[in-house]
């Protein structure tokens, strides 16, 4: 396997686990008690990002680029609104992280390999 192999699908697994990772968040409509339609209805919005980046990844898959700045900008974001969410920021800059670093890294591979291939 070479460099640029590695740079091509670096990006595009680690997009796939992420994606997984928001997903698995919405399991927790089950514990709600809810009816039929009501669990379906709070899993397609607790889905919504995870949907959106998926929507995203097949987009950045062929033009990197796009990848690259919306999980920049989704990594960003996430740290925004949890900093302004929440009074301590040393707590909310940890927990920011566990979401937002992953977001970030993606956007930096699909950002390197997009200046790979101009090159």
């Amino acid at each position: 396997m070479t460099t640029r192999d590695i740079i091509y699908w670096t990006p595009r697994v680690l997009s796939i686990m992420f994606i997984g990772f928001l997903a698995l968040f919405s399991l927790d409509v089950f514990g709600t008690g809810l009816g039929f339609w009501d669990t379906v209805l709070g899993l397609f919005i607790h889905n919504i990002p995870a949907l959106i980046l998926l929507v995203v990844l097949l987009i950045s898959w062929k033009h990197e680029l796009v990848g690259g700045v919306v999980f920049t900008l989704f990594g960003l974001l996430y740290i925004g609104m949890t900093l302004w969410n929440v009074p301590n920021w040393l707590m909310a800059l940890s927990w920011s992280l566990t979401i937002a670093g992953p977001a970030l890294l993606i956007g930096i591979l699909f950002t390197v390999g997009w200046f790979r291939k101009k090159k």
